[in-house]
């Protein structure tokens, strides 16, 4: 059945990336909506294009005059604010207009990564030991070393480069400060594991599906970090770059793609519950695997690592975007009797996950 569909995307603007050489990633969605607007006319839908740029009060008045069945839903929130990517999903659910992905509570919830270690933790899913640190604070740091320091509520890289994992205390303070400085959302620490690399997009509301599992596999020299840096996702010619690539299907064993996926489902049931998500996670020394980030709403441009883990499920790009709209317009009962629900760190937590995670 053809559908009126509203690509909704945030237009790039000047932003505090522009200085930090960023913009790439903020470039990126245009990438996006044009592949998922050509995806979408293949199989005959009604397609317009609909960039928002601020003020919201603005955007919010074009997105409540659209006539359309559903909004595929790419906005990532206004340049330099990624607090504002939950902003369309909140106005489309007030004016009754279905959308694809994630929910605005599950979207504002994963933008804090530290909330959400919280609550893996607190439900038994291993990641690794952290704490959030600024200037200020430094003196409580009580992690060993090595340790990364990222932006506590960044994507696509933002603020990851070679010097963010740290070896000693004088390279921890340097790294803690620059982010403090650069990224209002502070910074966060955690534990370094240099263990395989993995990630697995989920997709689904009542019924879920993990598609095939992709490893990040390093070939860099042996002084530089093995880590997914800002350059390894944007910098085509960079060592980074050139030395980081992607194996999709992963080479594991049966076993091994098992407690994946299991991972990330379970992961995906307890902290987003509908829509579609990528799941980061790396093994430690011990083979234990770990969930490094949740992010939901990922990157599905052509080139990315849902859109590679759909061809290796044997869709073509305009069958996995049209699952994504049909998963938008799929009934679930479920949502009524269990209404999404985002735990809130001050005690109960794991036990109100459990309640509502349809596991």
């Amino acid at each position: 059945m053809h559908q009126r569909v509203a690509i909704v995307y945030n237009e790039p603007q000047p932003s505090r990336y522009d200085h930090a050489h960023e913009e790439k990633a903020v470039l990126g969605v245009l990438d996006a909506a044009k592949a998922v607007e050509k995806a979408l006319c293949e199989p005959g839908h009604e397609v317009s294009m609909l960039p928002l740029a601020p003020p919201f009060e603005e955007a919010m008045k074009k997105l409540a005059a659209l006539d359309v069945d559903v909004v595929f839903n790419l906005f990532e929130g206004f340049c330099g604010e990624p607090e504002t990517e939950v902003l369309v999903p909140e106005a489309l659910t007030e004016l009754g207009i279905k959308y694809t992905g994630c929910r605005p509570p599950i979207l504002r919830f994963a933008l804090d990564k530290a909330g959400v270690k919280t609550i893996l933790k607190e439900a038994g899913i291993a990641t690794p030991d952290y704490q959030v640190l600024n200037p200020n604070n430094l003196h409580n740091f009580r992690l060993d070393f090595p340790c990364i320091v990222k932006p506590r509520a960044e994507d696509a890289s933002h603020g990851i480069t070679a010097d963010s994992l740290v070896m000693e205390f004088f390279s921890l303070e340097k790294q803690v400060r620059s982010i403090t400085e650069s990224y209002k959302s502070g910074a966060l620490v955690e534990h370094f594991i240099g263990g395989r690399e993995f990630n697995a997009t989920v997709m689904g509301n009542s019924q879920c599906v993990v598609l095939p599992v992709s490893e990040i596999v390093y070939s860099l020299a042996p002084e530089v970090p093995r880590i997914l840096t800002f350059a390894a996702k944007w910098e085509p010619e960079s060592p980074y770059f050139k030395g980081t690539r992607v194996i999709c299907p992963a080479k594991v064993s049966a076993a091994e793609l098992e407690y994946i996926s299991g991972t990330a489902l379970t992961a995906f049931k307890l902290l987003v519950g509908r829509g579609y998500a990528r799941m980061d996670m790396r093994m430690d020394e011990a083979g234990k695997l770990n969930i490094i980030e949740i992010n939901p709403n990922p990157d599905i441009s052509p080139g990315t690592g849902a859109a590679r883990q759909s061809r290796a499920a044997g869709l073509s790009y305009a069958e996995f975007i049209v699952k994504i709209i049909d998963l938008a317009l799929e009934k679930d009962k479920d949502d009524v009797e269990n209404p999404p629900h985002v735990p809130q760190r001050q005690g109960g937590a794991a036990a109100d996950i459990k309640k509502y995670a349809r596991i």
